[in-house]
């Protein structure tokens, strides 16, 4: 598999402009990515642009600690799967992780996930190594296809990727039959080979091009 079909090419900049998101589509046309994440506000356009290329659109959903009721998260899903999402990469609701209510996380995750196939941030970067083993059976069991790392403001940064790299294999681990995503700070191939070493089976990063380029360099 082309190593460009691990990556979900990711422009998930506030102060993002429609030709700034045109920018990042016309990139994923060029090097086939498996996916692109964007904000709700450019779901639509992405689709628009995408449609029938193999790209899927992939809408972020509750940024950056999934803190919004139950009934605005529901109704963010179903406007980003009205606008043509693909997927959602809904984040998970850390706090309510932190206090172990799962039935109430599980329950959330379960009536999002029957909307679009949906990938669950959990925030890994927050969590200690039992909450992430935990938040990915939940994960699991709600019906989503894949558990991921983190979204943006992820306390692990690019040099704690053995960190990320562990955390990958918690998830892996305790959530066996689903993806695992690694995402929040990979920057290079280097990392990118690192995450998926250690079992990622999708890389979010807004670096996708550069790694891409880096790899044309190899091969020069």
């Amino acid at each position: 598999m082309s190593i460009s079909k691990y990556i979900d090419h990711t422009n998930i900049r506030k102060n993002a402009t429609e030709e700034d998101i045109k920018k990042s589509c016309e990139e994923c046309k060029k090097y086939h990515f498996r996916g692109l994440c964007v904000n709700p506000e450019w779901t639509k356009l992405a689709k628009e642009i995408l449609d029938g290329t193999g790209t899927k659109v992939t809408t972020l959903i509750d940024p950056p600690m999934g803190l919004s009721s139950h009934e605005e998260r529901m109704e963010m899903a179903q406007k980003a799967k009205e606008d043509g999402s693909d997927e959602l990469d809904v984040v998970m609701n850390v706090v309510d992780l932190k206090y172990e209510k799962d039935e109430k996380v599980l329950e959330d995750l379960k009536e999002i996930a029957k909307i679009l196939p949906t990938k669950v941030i959990i925030g890994s970067g927050y969590l200690t190594d039992g909450e992430i083993a935990r938040a990915a059976r939940l994960v699991k069991e709600s019906g989503a296809i894949c558990v991921k790392t983190a979204t943006e403001k992820d306390p692990l940064d690019r040099f704690e990727m053995q960190e990320k790299a562990k955390h990958i294999k918690i998830m892996k681990e305790n959530a066996q039959g689903i993806l695992v995503k690694a995402a929040g700070g990979i920057s290079n191939l280097r990392d990118m080979i690192w995450m998926i070493e250690n079992g990622a089976d999708i890389i979010g990063t807004s670096s996708s091009v550069e790694i891409m380029e880096e790899i044309e360099k190899i091969l020069l």
